[in-house]
């Protein structure tokens, strides 16, 4: 039988053991290795520009941050590579409004958007506007929309594709006003708006950053701005409250996620790093210039964003009865 002495003796060198087998890396502070932060999109859009700023305010603090640019499948490819990382804080998603909010309404994915992710925070939005070419004869949303009903199907509206935020707020337009419009679908804005400025199709919901040249330059005609209040770029244009259609508030918006199970204590941390990245004045007056604003706020914030997103495009999905082709 052992004594007291001899148990205590046993239980001190067993706790000398157990605290030297635990691995060294666990007990070093986060982030002690390279983080890589995964973009859905090619480089130079917003999502790039998001990771790009966020990166590099890392590597001017001190740590080591690694852009990697995993496109395919409309977003898919890359949210399931980062849904099925460690979740140790060393894989950061730059999630947005498609991988997040509207194709899980469209598609069977291969992870699950609502239990796969810790948000972490809503970095940018870029409302939608909407514009059409100049042959319209409709100078406010009120003369488009009677216009619309006496022309019933003469009007198109041009989407960045299948399941784009620009198609499913066409069909929450078409619900909301009781107007019949055909939707024609392009691969990517780009493409989209070379037709709508060509007359080749008649209307667009576009995002802000990339409309407001072509606003600019006579080449479409802006009815409205899906904003809560009227955009410094584009200061004569109404928002869809002032026009009568509240319902179309909102655009592409796009935030940092990790995998599920991610400490808490991590999630913060980078909370914390991205705050200090996009408050710096540089890096919001660069966003700025591409007309993005930054809601930023705590994990909740994003977490109760996403959900509100999921439900609201849900609904008009299936309203609208919209199936990916």
């Amino acid at each position: 039988m052992i004594g007291s002495a001899s148990f205590f003796r046993f239980a001190a060198a067993l706790l000398v053991s157990v605290l030297t087998c635990v691995s060294p890396a666990g007990a070093q502070p986060y982030p002690s290795q390279p983080i890589k932060i995964i973009v859905p999109t090619a480089p130079g859009g917003v999502a790039d520009i998001v990771a790009r700023a966020f990166a590099q305010k890392l590597q001017e603090g001190g740590k080591t941050a690694v852009v990697e640019n995993r496109t395919g499948a409309a977003g898919t490819i890359a949210a399931d590579s980062v849904a099925k990382s460690p979740p140790d804080g060393y894989t950061v998603y730059v999630g947005f409004h498609g991988t997040q909010s509207i194709l899980p309404h469209l598609m069977k994915l291969p992870y699950d958007a609502a239990k796969d992710f810790s948000p972490v925070i809503l970095v940018a939005r870029s409302p939608n506007i909407l514009v059409v070419h100049p042959s319209v004869p409709a100078q406010s949303m009120k003369q488009l929309i009677d216009y619309a009903k006496a022309n019933p199907g003469k009007l198109t509206y041009a989407s960045q594709g299948n399941g784009s935020s620009g198609h499913i707020v066409g069909e929450q337009f078409k619900q909301v006003t009781g107007t019949d419009i055909a939707h024609v679908p392009y691969r990517g804005a780009a493409p989209a708006v070379q037709d709508l400025v060509a007359g080749h199709v008649t209307m667009m919901f576009d995002i802000l950053t990339l409309a407001v040249p072509q606003v600019k330059a006579d080449k479409v005609r802006a009815i409205a701005v899906a904003a809560p209040q009227r955009v410094a770029a584009l200061p004569d244009v109404p928002t869809m409250a002032e026009a009568g259609l509240p319902q179309l508030e909102g655009g592409p918006w796009f935030g940092l996620l990790v995998p599920a199970g991610t400490p808490r204590a991590v999630v913060d941390t980078l909370n914390s790093e991205a705050r200090k990245a996009f408050e710096s004045p540089e890096v919001r007056e660069r966003l700025a210039a591409q007309n993005l604003t930054l809601p930023l706020g705590t994990p909740e914030d994003f977490a109760a964003h996403i959900a509100a997103e999921t439900k609201r495009w849900g609904d008009v999905i299936r309203a609208a009865s919209i199936k990916m082709e």
